[in-house]
C-alpha cells in the first residue's frame, strides 16, 4: 500500500499524465511538438520572476507567471513567423534559446541572493514530483478538470482545426480564437506539469502518449481516449518504480515509462504496428509469389494445350518468372498443384486458382489500356484483389480482352467461367 504522501504524488502524476495525453493529441496531429517543448522552456523565467516579485514558493504564483511568460513565447513565435522570413521551426528553436536562457540567468541570480526561500527553484528543471502535496494535488485536479472540460466543449472545432484549418475557416470558424484556445490549453498543460516532470522533461509526456495512441486507431476520438489512458498510466507506473530505489527521480522515470509504452505501440499495435506490418509484408510476398508461379505455369499449359506440364520443363518455366522450387512446393502443400508419373498440374482448386488469376491480371491490362474510355465507378488504383474488381465492368473488359484474343481460353472440360463475369 502507499503511504498517504505517495498516494499525493501517484494521484497527481496520473491526473497530469491523463490531461497530457489529451492536450498532447491535438499538438501532435498539428505537427507542434517541438511547441510543448518551448513552452516549458518558456516557462522558467515566468516561475523566477514570480518568485522575485512574491519572495514565497507560491504554486498559484508560479503558475500565473509561467503561464504569462508561455503565452509571450507563443505570441512572439507567431509575430516572428508573421513579420519576416524566419520559417516556424527556427522561430521555434530561436524562442526556446532565448527563453531558457533568460531562466537561468534569473534562476542564478535568485540563487545568489539572500533569500533563504530560494531553496529548491531549481527542481523545476527536471521536476520534483515527490514534493506534490494535497493542496497541490487539489490544483492540479481542478486545473486538469478545466483543461478536459474545455476540450470536450470544443472538440469539434479543435477536430476541424487540427485536420482542415482552411474549411474551417471557410465555413465561418473563427480561426484567431480557436488558435488562442489551443495555446491556452497548451500553455496552461505544460506549466502545471513543471512540478512533477520540469522543463527539460514535459514536452516528452505530452506528445509520446499521443504518438504512442496514434499506433492503435484511426480515429480522433479514439486516439484522445488511449493517449489519456497512456499518460495516464505513465504517471502511475513511473511513480510506483520511483518508489524502489531512493536515487529515482520520479520525473525522468514517467518519461520513460512512457517512451517504453510508446516502443509497445510501436511493434505490437494491431494494424501499425512493426510486427503486423512485417507480418502484412510476409504474406502479401507469399501471396505475389504464388500469384506469379500459378499464372506462369497456367501460361505454359495455355500455350502447349497440356494440363500437366512434365518435370524437366520446370527449370525453364521458374527460369522466365524469377521463382524458386519453392514456392511450387507451397501450392504442393495447400493442394492447388499436384506430383504424379513425373509431371505436375493443377488440382481442381488450383485451375480455379490459376485461371481467376491469369483472368485478373489480363482483365487489369486491358482496363489500363483502356482507362480513359471507360466510365468506371472505381479507380483502377484502387482494385487490387478480384473481388474488388467492379461487377459491371467485367463483361466489357471481357470482351475486350476476346477482341485482342488475349482472353484465358485452356479449362479441363469438367469446369466453365460464369456468364456474368468470366470467374470460376
Amino acid at each position: 500500500m502507499f503511504e498517504p504522501n505517495a498516494l499525493w504524488v501517484v494521484a497527481g502524476t496520473s491526473v497530469l499524465g491523463l490531461t497530457s495525453g489529451i492536450i498532447g493529441s491535438f499538438a501532435f496531429l498539428r505537427k507542434r511538438g517541438l511547441m510543448g517543448d518551448v513552452l516549458s522552456h518558456a516557462a522558467l523565467p515566468g516561475i523566477c520572476l514570480a518568485f522575485m516579485v512574491t519572495g514565497t514558493k507560491n504554486m498559484f504564483a508560479f503558475l500565473i507567471g509561467a503561464l504569462l511568460t508561455g503565452l509571450v513565447a507563443s505570441f512572439a513565435i507567431n509575430f516572428i513567423t508573421a513579420h519576416s522570413r524566419i520559417k516556424e521551426d527556427t522561430a521555434l528553436g530561436l524562442t526556446l534559446s532565448v527563453f531558457f536562457g533568460l531562466g537561468i540567468v534569473l534562476l542564478t541570480q535568485i540563487q545568489h541572493s539572500p533569500n533563504g526561500n530560494q531553496s529548491g527553484l531549481d527542481k523545476f528543471l527536471f521536476g520534483q514530483a515527490a514534493a506534490i502535496i494535497q493542496s497541490d494535488l487539489l490544483w492540479l485536479g481542478i486545473i486538469s478538470l478545466l483543461l478536459i472540460t474545455l476540450c470536450a466543449l470544443f472538440f469539434k472545432e479543435l477536430k476541424l482545426l487540427s485536420f482542415d484549418p482552411a474549411f474551417a475557416k471557410s465555413i465561418g470558424f473563427p480561426l484567431r480564437p480557436l488558435e488562442f484556445l489551443f495555446m491556452l490549453l497548451l500553455v496552461t498543460t505544460v506549466v502545471i506539469g513543471l512540478q512533477a516532470a520540469g522543463v527539460i522533461l514535459m514536452a516528452a509526456l505530452l506528445i509520446t502518449p499521443a504518438a504512442a495512441a496514434r499506433y492503435w486507431t484511426e480515429r480522433l476520438g479514439q486516439m484522445v481516449v488511449i493517449a489519456a489512458c497512456f499518460g495516464g498510466l505513465s504517471g502511475l507506473l513511473g511513480s510506483w518504480i520511483s518508489t524502489f530505489g531512493t536515487q529515482l527521480s520520479t520525473g525522468p522515470i514517467i518519461v520513460l515509462s512512457s517512451t517504453a509504452l510508446f516502443f509497445l505501440s510501436m511493434l505490437c499495435a494491431p494494424r501499425r504496428g512493426l510486427i503486423a506490418k512485417g507480418w502484412r509484408a510476409a504474406r502479401l510476398k507469399t501471396k505475389l509469389a504464388e500469384e506469379a508461379a500459378l499464372t506462369a505455369l497456367y501460361a505454359w499449359m495455355e500455350r502447349n494445350q497440356q494440363p500437366a506440364i512434365p518435370e524437366s520443363e520446370l527449370p525453364a518455366i521458374l527460369l522466365e518468372a524469377k521463382l524458386s522450387p519453392k514456392q511450387l512446393d507451397n501450392l504442393v502443400r495447400k493442394g492447388w498443384l499436384c506430383r504424379q508419373d513425373g509431371e505436375l498440374t493443377f488440382s481442381e482448386t488450383g485451375w480455379k486458382e490459376a485461371y481467376n488469376t491469369t483472368l485478373f491480371q489480363r482483365l487489369m491490362e486491358v482496363w489500363a489500356m483502356y482507362e480513359t474510355s471507360i466510365d468506371s465507378p472505381v479507380p483502377l488504383q484502387e482494385v487490387g484483389r478480384k473481388e474488388e474488381f467492379p461487377a459491371q465492368l467485367r463483361r466489357t473488359l471481357l470482351g475486350l480482352l476476346h477482341r485482342h484474343q488475349h482472353a484465358p481460353r485452356y479449362l479441363p472440360d469438367h469446369l466453365a467461367p460464369s456468364e456474368q463475369g468470366g470467374f470460376l
